[in-house]
């Protein structure tokens, strides 16, 4: 199983492309990449830095976008598919299952 993360949704689809595209040229039985729930972030901070005048607050959100591909291989082959050029702020995390 691997698992994608991302702030960058473009970043996050495009290395999601590369592995299935290498799993598929490999002939692998691949499991769509499913979407998992994005995460939001929020942050509220007083705007005024010594903490007087008048209570002005600034919102800020940050969301997180997820994907998990499951993929039927030996460890081997994943480590060979996972060698590709992985776009900046894209975590991936790689979980392989002894059946």
């Amino acid at each position: 199983m691997i698992s994608l993360s991302s702030k960058n949704v473009k970043n996050l689809r495009k290395v999601r492309a590369d592995l299935v595209r290498g799993a598929k040229d490999k002939r692998l039985k691949v499991k769509r990449p499913v979407r998992m729930s994005t995460k939001v972030l929020h942050i509220t901070t007083k705007k005024s830095p010594c903490g007087e005048g008048t209570n002005t607050w600034d919102r800020f959100e940050l969301y997180v976008h997820k994907r998990v591909i499951d993929l039927f291989c030996s460890p081997d082959v994943v480590k060979q598919i996972t060698f590709i050029t992985i776009k900046l702020g894209v975590e991936v995390e790689v979980t392989i299952a002894d059946f």
